[in-house]
């Protein structure tokens, strides 16, 4: 029987996994930061840790979901952020190595300057302007140094069981008749339940290489959260702010990308998979 670890297994992309391959013959082992309820407790960041466990465990297939994601958190830890994001993956990709495995590990679209014209082709070259998308970006760069066998998919905008945007705005909606949200920056909302799909797709592949992967079309944070209220039956309305505007209000430490839109170039041109529309996934998203 297959056996897959799953690293950062009680994210919101790490629970779409476990659901993606409930109907599956996988041996699954689950870690994250703490342990319980069947998951076992592993700082990827360790490299004696991640070799020991995955020598004993020996595991087909890796899948790191871990990851630290507080993009403003990262520009004042960014010791915190390159441990996780760039020495997490590395101690993956030796281990993978040694022991035989294929790595799977997921990136972001703040690898990109974001400041295009054009969707991002896994040909651009990264550009990255905050720290969250640098040490992504040598998380990437030590994936590809050091494992046999790998996928990168890239995504962005991500959303599912847990907090996110989505939850954010019903949130918000529950004690507001209006909410501001910037216009200025675009992007394609993805559902982590389409990426884990798109990730089980390729696993048992020897399609190997960096890929972009989000839901089809694109669209502005304030259109999204107009979005989702409409599917909610809400009657919150939405006021459209600038990134400035947004900023002055709320001031953050990290630069946004302005444009995020990342073309899955290669996933249509090696095997024509093509990921849901970001409408669509929203719709199933929101029906539970």
């Amino acid at each position: 029987m297959k056996k897959i670890m799953v690293t950062g297994c009680n994210g919101q992309l790490g629970r779409a996994i476990r659901a993606e391959y409930a109907e599956e013959p996988v041996t699954f082992i689950h870690t994250d930061v703490a342990e319980g309820d069947g998951v076992r407790a592993l700082d990827i960041s360790d490299i004696d840790a991640v070799l020991g466990l995955m020598q004993r465990e020996q595991p087909d297939v890796v899948i790191n979901c871990a990851a630290h994601t507080n993009v403003d958190a990262c520009e004042t830890q960014w010791d915190a952020a390159y441990r996780i994001n760039a020495i997490g993956p590395r101690n993956l990709a030796i281990a993978a190595a040694k022991t035989g495995a294929k790595l799977i590990h997921v990136s972001t679209d703040y690898v990109f300057e974001g400041n295009g014209t054009r969707p991002y082709t896994e040909f651009d070259a990264p550009n990255p302007v905050s720290a969250y998308g640098k040490t992504k970006l040598e998380g990437e760069r030590f994936v590809q140094a050091f494992a046999d066998r790998y996928f990168i998919f890239r995504t962005a905008w991500l959303y599912g069981e847990g907090k996110n945007f989505v939850r954010t705005m019903l949130r918000l909606a529950e004690n507001h008749e209006e909410v501001s949200v910037v216009c200025d920056q675009k992007g394609s909302p993805t559902s982590a339940v389409e990426l884990a799909r798109a990730i089980r797709h390729y696993e048992p592949t020897e399609n190997y290489g960096v890929f972009h992967a989000t839901c089809e079309g694109d669209t502005n944070w304030a259109d999204f959260a107009e979005a989702i209220f409409a599917r909610a039956g809400l009657q919150t309305k939405v006021r459209h702010v600038t990134s400035e505007e947004y900023a002055a209000a709320n001031p953050a430490s990290a630069r946004r990308p302005a444009y995020s839109i990342l073309d899955n170039y290669m996933m249509r041109l090696t095997d024509g998979y093509r990921m849901a529309g970001w409408e669509s996934a929203l719709d199933e998203y929101m029906r539970g």
